[in-house]
């Protein structure tokens, strides 16, 4: 120990090794204290003993870790799942309708700052951070629906990159090359990456938390867990049932606490804490806006048909378990960290699911790299052990074997994929309503809605374009004076329509009855005053235009030019 011991070269240089503050401290300790230090860390493991200034020579370097190849590994398996994930997010991006939730997104996300702010005090205050930064893309780029996906698509993109330099850490860079391909052939992945909605901000934010945790745990920075402190907000933000995966991270640093290292548990309930502390405001105030979603209340159907509707298709979710329950039975030391982040939260929301009405799938997207980074390793495990060791020709075959097995992923996704890419079912053909509209108006012209499905919403945002549309003859008070998602109607609707001479009626009633699902007293001012010329049924919607009966001669109070949204 007396001798001079050179440091072995670092692999990367993210983080310092031990921090300023620890180098400098130490100068000032009594001699005594130092030696009593140094004998402490003796007792350190290896694997997680720091670098411990030494008073008759140089610093005894940390015990060398394995051997990951550097960048010359990591910049493939960030590159190619990436690519790959761009390759099935961004064609045809534009080319699904927008449905209901996202048209909320447009609505709230193009309104004033000043109308958004008033929105979010009865509704969605959780989505607010991510309402601000799509108000900022939208005006700089745009509101038609490739514009608007491509922040999501993007940030799924990422997060396939950053599940392949997890499973290099974690693992090797065989294995985690397998999960980031793999990732980005999940239907589920790519149908809520092509979505006006903060999920796949949310896997994003999980997996570059947990992968900087690991590097923490691995050398600790003082600067490096300030930046993770600010990642445990960006998962908070994104989904709330993001923030589940702190169990995870909470796992992880026992496990590194158990191993010697004494500064984790510390510097991550630290870090832990300032990161909440961004969000628990946020959601104290969401916790009284949960009403929103008391509409959702699963049965153990929704719980069976959860593994389908997470990964987009049992065709592609039954491998994917099945090769994830191997994979944990090689990678014992882990099971707890990735149980905790795969399976508990689908259990915690369901049995929460009368009081927080959390349990969804895309809610819980953020849980498919967990699977997939399983079934990654029961794949990487043919080609080798999981450390990276084992003769080359093993190694090569097992990544030749891993691909293979992505390139059947991808053929059993293919039917999942085409579903993903598609118009949703059950959803309405707004686009083809509004396009019908523009088609056959006439100067003059009023509009009215019918049904559940968001119709003025969803007509707004097909129309926002048109140098001529409609008028929404009986808005009465638009969504930004009560501030809220949707309007109030016309308490006198006959007397709303006195000036209308054509109708135009846009319903998602299912019933024969076009009248279903309106107010009745709409329904009863439409019927006495006009009839029914022409009606054109497209998917999950009906377009019917009504004119003036020859006898109706009403009166006109005004209420006809109310604006429709004015942002």
């Amino acid at each position: 120990m007396g001798q001079t011991v050179n440091r072995p070269p670092e692999r990367e240089a993210f983080f310092d090794g031990e921090s300023e503050s620890t180098r400098t401290m130490s100068l000032f300790l009594p001699s005594q204290l130092r030696r009593a230090a140094d004998a402490a860390a003796t007792r350190v493991p290896q694997a997680v003993r720091p670098a411990v200034p030494r008073e008759d020579g140089p610093a005894e370097p940390p015990a060398p870790r394995r051997d990951r190849g550097g960048w010359r590994t990591a910049a493939p398996v960030l590159a190619l799942p990436t690519l790959l994930a761009l390759v099935m997010l961004l064609p045809g991006l534009g080319d699904r309708q927008l449905w209901r939730d996202e048209h909320a997104t447009w609505w709230a996300a193009s309104l004033s700052l000043h109308d958004l702010s008033v929105l979010t005090k009865s509704i969605d205050i959780v989505f607010i951070p991510y309402y601000l930064g799509m108000h900022l893309w939208i005006a700089v780029l745009g509101d038609s629906e490739t514009a608007l996906r491509v922040p999501g698509a993007l940030a799924m993109a990422a997060a396939a990159g950053l599940l392949g330099l997890l499973g290099r850490h974690l693992f090797t860079a065989r294995v985690g090359l397998l999960a980031g391909l793999a990732l980005a052939l999940v239907p589920g992945i790519t149908r809520y990456g092509q979505e006006v909605r903060p999920y796949s901000f949310a896997v994003a934010a999980v997996l570059l938390s947990t992968l900087l945790l690991l590097r923490l745990l691995e050398r600790h920075g003082f600067k490096g867990w300030c930046a993770y402190a600010l990642t445990v907000p960006l998962v908070g933000w994104s989904h709330l049932a993001s923030l589940c995966v702190l169990a995870t991270h909470l796992a992880l640093v026992l496990r590194a606490r158990r191993a010697g290292d004494r500064v984790a548990s510390w510097a991550w309930t630290a870090a832990a804490l300032i990161g909440l502390c961004l969000v628990l405001p946020m959601a104290l105030a969401g916790s009284g806006q949960s009403g929103q979603i008391a509409w959702n209340n699963p049965t153990f159907h929704d719980l069976r048909t959860y593994p389908e509707q997470l990964f987009g298709s049992w065709a592609v979710a039954v491998p994917v378990l099945v090769l994830a329950v191997a994979g944990a039975c090689l990678v014992r030391a882990y099971v707890l960290p990735f149980a905790l982040w795969a399976v508990l939260p689908p259990l915690l929301t369901f049995a929460t699911a009368a009081q927080l009405h959390l349990f969804l799938p895309r809610y819980l997207l953020f849980t498919v790299p967990a699977w997939v980074l399983l079934a990654a390793a029961a794949l990487g495990r043919a080609g080798g052990r999981l450390n990276g060791e084992g003769p080359r020709a093993l190694r090569a075959g097992g990544l030749v074997l891993g691909l293979l097995a992505v390139a059947g992923l991808a053929l059993a996704a293919q039917p999942g994929l085409r579903t993903a890419r598609a118009d949703i079912v059950g959803e309405p053909d707004f686009r083809g309503s509004a396009a019908y509209l523009l088609a056959h108006q006439e100067k003059g012209d009023a509009l009215a809605y019918g049904g559940t499905f968001s119709e003025r919403r969803a007509l707004d945002y097909e129309l926002r374009d048109a140098p001529e549309r409609p008028k929404d003859v009986l808005l009465y008070e638009t969504p930004q004076e009560l501030g809220s998602y949707g309007a109030r109607e016309c308490p006198h609707p006959a007397r709303c329509l006195a000036t209308t001479k054509r109708l135009w009626l846009v319903t998602t009633s299912f019933g024969e009855d076009p009248y279903g699902d309106m107010p009745r007293a709409n329904a009863k001012a439409i019927r006495a005053g006009f009839r029914l010329a022409d009606t054109k049924r497209l998917r999950q919607v009906r377009v019917l235009l009504f004119t003036r009966a020859a006898a109706e001669r009403p009166r006109d109070d005004g209420a006809a030019g109310r604006a429709v949204h004015t942002s």
